[in-house]
């Protein structure tokens, strides 16, 4: 988890690129960007507030022979090292970065290369890199005085409410490529920023595990459980698989599927699924990690807990409380009807 609240930008570099398949040019600033107080909160919240919106999915820099041959990885080792070399350094990247920019889609814009203190990911403090880019230009009015009639200037500016690309790399996990988080509101070239500039994969630790099975089981529940038992079934399933993640601090697949499937006969149902789907979401061959308790409570609030029925009538199950679906709440079939049903069992209605 990230915290950016305390963070300051100690240098700023601005540049900018151009499509090199159009033949636009590259320009390099001289000197890094000379910061005010009035402009500095401005830039930290166009630059964070769209890390601050977007669900924490880390990557790291990869090479497929090894990380000294990734150029991203090197410039930010450089920056790390000496961070008064940050200028020199934007250099490089703003020039790695318009090599990539040789896709006809690419749009021009500007380059921003900062420095960050006081940052903070999994409560420790580290200093980062941003690199951000500006794409998108917006329509704005100026409005001057001329004589005795106020006259309207129409100019184009960025837009400080969406950032169009950006990432920020945490001095944190250096052996393994960093941690890195990663933007891109404009996905018109969606290789063009992670894969050709970045050159980054996702960064597989504890919350990336808990997040993949946990989602591996929700499908497992839509596709498997509800078909084979009903609604009422998938969502207690789900409900005892996050409860599961969320009292242990290691996962191990047989004590998860022995605690959480009612039905042994879905225990082999789970692993030929797994077989079959294991690979879309990275568990293949995972049978135990830790787990990150942060991911777990990020999934639980996305859970639905409601049973639609197509009735116009909804019945909400407490995640809090599930032993009372399994006691107190019965399905069935009326054959005078020819409806299902479901039995709701109580002693008195509860005042709201």
């Amino acid at each position: 988890m990230i915290n950016l609240f305390n963070t300051h930008i100690e240098n700023l570099s601005i540049h900018r690129v151009g499509n090199k398949s159009r033949n636009e040019a590259i320009f390099l600033s001289e000197q890094p960007y000379a910061l005010n107080d009035e402009i500095m909160p401005l830039l930290k919240e166009y630059f964070f507030k769209s890390f601050r919106e977007k669900e924490e999915n880390y990557y790291q820099f990869a090479h497929e022979v090894d990380l000294e041959y990734n150029d991203m990885y090197n410039f930010a080792t450089e920056i790390f090292n000496n961070p008064s070399s940050v200028h020199e350094v934007s250099k490089k990247i703003t020039k790695h970065l318009f090599e990539q920019s040789n896709h006809p889609h690419i749009k021009n814009g500007e380059v921003y290369v900062a420095y960050f203190t006081h940052a903070s990911i999994h409560n420790n403090p580290v200093d980062a890199i941003g690199i951000f880019k500006s794409e998108i230009k917006t329509d704005f009015l100026q409005f001057e005085e001329k004589e005795s009639n106020l006259e309207m200037i129409l100019q184009q500016g960025i837009n400080l409410n969406k950032l169009d690309k950006g990432c920020i790399i945490f001095n944190h996990k250096k052996e393994e490529g960093y941690k890195i988080l990663t933007v891109d509101s404009n996905r018109y070239d969606a290789r063009y920023w992670l894969e050709h500039f970045l050159s980054v994969d996702v960064f597989q630790d504890e919350t990336f595990m808990t997040k993949k099975y946990l989602q591996f089981c929700k499908d497992f529940a839509k596709e498997v459980v509800l078909p084979a038992e009903d609604k009422k079934e998938e969502v207690l399933f789900m409900n005892r698989a996050v409860n599961h993640f969320a009292k242990n601090d290691e996962f191990e697949e047989t004590a998860f599927l022995n605690e959480v499937l009612d039905n042994p006969d879905l225990i082999p149902e789970f692993k030929n699924y797994k077989v079959d789907r294991g690979a879309k979401y990275s568990i293949e061959d995972v049978s135990s990690f830790p787990i990150a308790n942060a991911a777990v409570t990020d999934v639980r609030k996305k859970l639905k807990n409601v049973i639609e029925l197509d009735t116009n009538i909804q019945i909400k199950l407490d995640f809090v409380n599930p032993e009372s679906a399994e006691k107190f709440v019965e399905k069935g079939w009326d054959e005078e009807k020819q409806m299902y049903y479901y039995l709701v069992y109580f002693n008195k209605e509860q005042k709201s």
